[in-house]
């Protein structure tokens, strides 16, 4: 076994990463970068898609890459089956049923944030979907260790 297995990311690898994802507007959408807090990624586990995996094959400790993955690759398309509707009567003062509010709901096994999409009358639509499922996402990895 040769030193180089620890200075390149193999299908095995646990490594940690700052990443940067920008929408297709090239707005920001979130980087680990604002805490200052490396995300750690254990290659080979399903936590990431197989094309995400791909990109970060073969990159050495200090690399940086740029990529974009379509939805399906990042965080998959819209399911609609992640919409639901609750009464307006549901909501209140501590909790408003305003559009664009992301509400934490408590789910057997956690908790599951929705995010308010409509209010139609006496109708709430919340949005289960991840908020970046459905878009293409350009992913700018930076890799600070292998572990």
């Amino acid at each position: 076994m040769t030193d180089s297995t620890h200075t390149q990311i193999q299908s095995d690898s646990s490594i940690l990463v700052h990443i940067t994802m920008k929408l297709s507007d090239g707005s920001a959408a979130d980087s680990t970068k604002v805490n200052n807090k490396p995300a750690k990624i254990i290659m080979g586990d399903n936590s990431i898609s197989p094309a995400f995996e791909a990109e970060l094959i073969g990159m050495n400790k200090g690399d940086s890459r740029e990529f974009t993955l379509e939805a399906k690759d990042s965080f998959g398309e819209t399911n609609p089956d992640n919409i639901h509707y609750m009464g307006l009567d549901k909501f209140s003062a501590e909790v408003p049923a305003e559009i664009g509010n992301i509400i934490t709901f408590s789910q057997p096994g956690g908790e599951l944030p929705g995010m308010i999409k409509e209010i139609n009358g006496d109708s709430v639509t919340i949005d289960f979907n991840h908020p970046l499922a459905g878009q293409t996402v350009t992913f700018v990895i930076d890799l600070v260790d292998i572990l």
